[in-house]
């Protein structure tokens, strides 16, 4: 095996965001496959939902988006944090890297690239800018007046604790861990450890929204994306 594909994420939460669907699939797939958290947006709105609940260790953008365009968030997002971006962009142009890298990108990738070559100079940019260990700081998401800590799988509602059975833990951290993207029945089975496929995850559903939702039959977080599974909306 190469040395690119040895590399381990170790768990770093990375933000994609590209409008590009199948570019965007391949990349949570590529980069989750080797060790990373990854949470896949298709426009800065989204982006800018997510930066508001989570935290990211690093953001690949693209450049040419819908809406608001990745110089842009990028610039918005250098007024609060420094959390590390590199860019993607189809164009090769000196004028667009230096508008890119001077409004706070870390590094520039042109498309087309090899994937590889973007999992490097992910690992250059976190091994400059080593995350702190704060053992106190786990990984959180929160949707209303609930928050979900993804390490200790513990879930509050403003501050009480709220039980959970261990499937609920699993099936809830499954969804934060990609909040705002939808999670395929059959995936959240792989990751219970559970028989019966969709219909056993339906039921467990069922339960966690009991739990969570002010009206489970019409619920404001544990969302179902029709034809695929489910999906958390933060905020």
């Amino acid at each position: 095996m190469s040395p690119v594909t040895d590399i381990n994420g170790d768990g770093a939460h990375l933000l994609v965001v590209d409008d590009d669907t199948r570019l965007r699939d391949l990349l949570r797939r590529f980069l989750s496959e080797r060790g990373y958290v990854v949470t896949a947006v298709p426009d800065a709105a989204e982006a800018r939902a997510h930066l508001a609940v989570m935290d990211f260790d690093l953001l690949v953008v693209d450049v040419m988006m819908p809406g608001e365009d990745g110089f842009s968030l990028t610039r918005g997002i250098r007024e609060t944090s420094d959390v590390p971006v590199l860019m993607l962009t189809a164009r090769d142009e000196a004028d667009d890297r230096i508008t890119g890298l001077s409004g706070g990108a870390d590094d520039y990738l042109t498309k087309p690239f090899d994937p590889r070559e973007l999992l490097l100079r992910i690992n250059a940019i976190l091994r400059r800018r080593p995350r702190p260990v704060v053992e106190d700081a786990p990984r959180q998401v929160r949707f209303g007046e609930f928050l979900f800590d993804l390490e200790r799988q513990e879930l509050t509602c403003n501050d009480d604790p709220v039980y959970l059975t261990t499937a609920e833990q699993d099936l809830l951290q499954a969804l934060a861990r990609q909040a705002g993207e939808a999670v395929s029945r059959d995936t959240l089975a792989e990751v219970l450890g559970i028989d019966g496929g969709a219909r056993a995850i339906d039921v467990q559903m069922t339960r966690l929204r009991k739990k969570i939702e002010a009206d489970p039959r019409q619920p404001r977080y544990l969302l179902t994306v029709r034809g695929t599974g489910y999906t958390l909306r933060p905020g």
